[in-house]
């Protein structure tokens, strides 16, 4: 089968066109899911049962979003989101760039020393945004940020999410036959983290430094103006985000936590129980469009999977692919991009990539740094630019909270050109060194 006519490919590029022309995420994925089904020659009832089978590979996410979401809706309505935000904003004084590395160092943290993911997101962006008005500040270098924090520390720091990313590279390598240790992973991937930082430079910087003119805009949803905030009150929203933190660490379980976290709140009264229902109401506006997205993005990967078309994308590349490790790095480069902009997603991806390019790296020659690198960077690709993928979902789900901020063309497309374009160019220049 050609690799132009392979179901995985042309799904995949079918969800970007839908996309681009402004068709609902949501949509798109379905719409993309049903016709990579029909064009590998599935049935339609087979196509459906395997995605709505497949959504639940991502219900844990899609459940931690939901309840993190409420979590963020109490805290508002508690005081603390003020507070955070009015901190925030006489820190910065008007310096846009101070503001950008807050919420960079913010987003990095959510990565390895408190992670809660993008769960930070409609916390602290939505009550900045008149902030960010007044910098006329650009906010796809807001995104391109947030996408940078969300994304370099699990790729090179093995703390946190940085350990189950690496130690899901680490084992499934080993999986596949080659020995590798651990502690090694970073050591093979840092230079990727290199490259990351060099294009959140030049997003900020060089493509996105001038001013932006944004409308002072009511946000979709209300955040409460002049709630006293006591010290006590502080107290306990600290405590309950530290539990949330300590309970996802011993469980290894995120809902859980952020269950803990809401239990703490209600229970000594911050929020009064009177209000629970009208809380996950607004956890579920805040971050359920989220959750969804993140569960027809499973149920998509369930039906690639279920084709056969990525091992055969793989095969047909393999049957045209060189002798030449420079070459091949490349394309192998590529097909993870193609596969993984689809699934959204690159802890998930990592045994799919796993099981398909290792084999094929150790019979072309490859050592063992190159097939760490080359993984993380396969595995990576997708992850920014990717419309399905909570990298870009987390950033647009604060930053559109007034309507003024398109998903694909100021998150997708800012986060695609910068950070895939350097972690290709950065993986083929650590190819090259560890040869």
């Amino acid at each position: 089968m050609s690799i132009l006519l392979n179901p995985a490919v042309l799904s995949v590029l079918l969800l970007c066109i839908l996309c681009l022309r402004k068709v609902n995420v949501l949509l798109a994925i379905i719409v993309s899911s049903i016709t990579a089904g029909l064009l590998s020659g599935m049935d339609i009832k087979n196509i459906m049962d395997t995605f709505i089978s497949g959504m639940g590979g991502n219900s844990e996410t899609a459940l931690s979003y939901i309840l993190l979401g409420t979590f963020a809706a109490t805290m508002a309505h508690s005081g603390f989101t003020g507070v955070l935000s009015e901190k925030i904003s006489k820190i910065i004084s008007g310096k846009k760039y101070v503001l950008i590395l807050i919420l960079t160092l913010i987003a990095m943290a959510s990565q390895n020393i408190i992670p809660i993911h993008i769960a930070f997101i409609p916390i602290i962006i939505p009550p900045l945004l008149s902030t960010m008005n007044k910098l006329n500040l650009d906010r796809r270098a807001v995104a391109s940020a947030l996408a940078f924090g969300l994304k370099m520390p699990y790729i090179t720091i093995p703390v946190g999410f940085g350990l189950i990313f690496q130690n899901l590279i680490a084992d499934n390598i080993i999986q596949n036959g080659v020995d590798v240790l651990r502690n090694d992973i970073w050591k093979s991937t840092v230079i990727l983290g290199l490259g990351m930082i060099f294009a959140l430079l030049v997003s900020i910087f060089i493509t996105y430094r001038k001013p932006r003119i944004y409308e002072d805009r009511p946000l979709n949803f209300k955040i409460p103006e002049n709630v006293e905030c006591s010290k006590k009150t502080i107290f306990i929203v600290i405590l309950s985000a530290v539990l949330t933190f300590v309970v996802q660490l011993i469980t290894h379980s995120l809902p859980l936590g952020a269950l803990v976290g809401l239990g703490v709140i209600f229970s000594l009264k911050v929020i009064p129980k009177h209000k629970m229902d009208s809380m996950m109401n607004e956890g579920i506006y805040l971050m359920g469009y989220v959750a969804f997205v993140m569960l027809v993005a499973s149920g998509f990967a369930s039906v690639l999977k279920e084709t056969g078309s990525i091992e055969s994308l793989v095969t047909s590349a393999l049957a045209i692919m060189p002798q030449n490790i420079f070459v091949a790095s490349i394309i192998i480069l590529i097909l993870g991009l193609f596969i993984t902009i689809g699934i959204g997603t690159s802890f998930g991806t990592i045994p799919i990539l796993a099981v398909l390019f290792v084999p094929i790296c150790v019979k072309l020659g490859f050592n063992v740094q190159q097939i760490i690198v080359l993984l993380a960077a396969a595995a990576a690709l997708g992850d920014a630019g990717s419309p399905a993928s909570d990298t870009t979902l987390g950033p647009t789900s604060g930053l559109n909270a007034d309507g003024q901020h398109n998903h694909i063309f100021d998150t997708c497309i800012p986060t695609f050109i910068h950070y895939n374009t350097a972690l290709i160019i950065f993986a083929l220049i650590a190819v090259n060194l560890f040869s």
